[in-house]
């Protein structure tokens, strides 16, 4: 169990600190988006700078980030009881954390939405569900990814709560949101002031 406590929670945090964004740029094309747009190394930097493709394979990427370790912590132990579904949570937020400060690009990363989303993808499918949902119906009327992001971060702990009643996955879900948000304060402040950046159309494609 000691093994389990410590090597899987450190996988998925170097998992998590995987820059697929400043990867897949860096490869096909010859955009850095660390230094254009938001300079945030997420999908949707990546479809605005670099085009639909290299944002799909982003976002694919950075779920994958959170459905492949808590996957195998969910196959791992037993989640039957509060101890099981804490480690779960651990490894969850591990690999979260790791997209938020990776090691490999100095602790500056993204802002967790994909890989949060992947998490959820797996402790709760019907919850992922909604909370895509709600992403799309407030992209659709918006027009904005943050304002999408922001209203399926609300969702998401009440969700979780009422989906799975587990304290543990409950308060990572808070933990989550709150992060979400927290990276999202100049989406914030941008979507009052009216100047965000409207999401139905990249800046540029190469």
């Amino acid at each position: 169990m000691i093994s389990k406590a410590i090597i899987l929670p450190l996988f998925a945090y170097f998992l998590g600190s995987v820059p697929w964004g400043v990867i897949f740029t860096r490869l096909f094309s010859d955009v850095n988006i660390q230094e254009a747009g938001s300079r945030n190394i997420g999908a949707y930097n990546v479809y605005r700078l670099a085009g639909k493709k290299l944002g799909i394979m982003t976002l694919v990427g950075d779920i994958l980030k959170g459905v492949i370790p808590v996957l195998i912590a969910v196959c791992w132990v037993d989640i039957s009881d509060w101890k099981g579904e804490l480690w779960v949570c651990l490894v969850a937020v591990s690999a979260f954390t790791g997209h938020l400060f990776p090691v490999f690009l100095g602790f500056k990363g993204g802002k967790g939405v994909a890989t949060a989303a992947g998490s959820v993808l797996i402790m709760s499918p019907l919850v992922f569900l909604v909370c895509a949902l709600v992403y799309i119906l407030a992209l659709c009327t918006t027009g904005y990814s943050s304002a999408g992001s922001l209203s399926a971060a609300v969702v998401l702990p009440c969700g979780i709560w009422l989906g799975t009643h587990s304290v543990p996955i409950t308060g990572c879900a808070v933990l989550m949101a709150f992060f979400i948000f927290a990276r999202h304060a100049d989406n914030i402040r941008r979507l009052i002031d009216g100047t965000e950046h409207s999401s139905m159309r990249p800046e540029r494609r190469t």
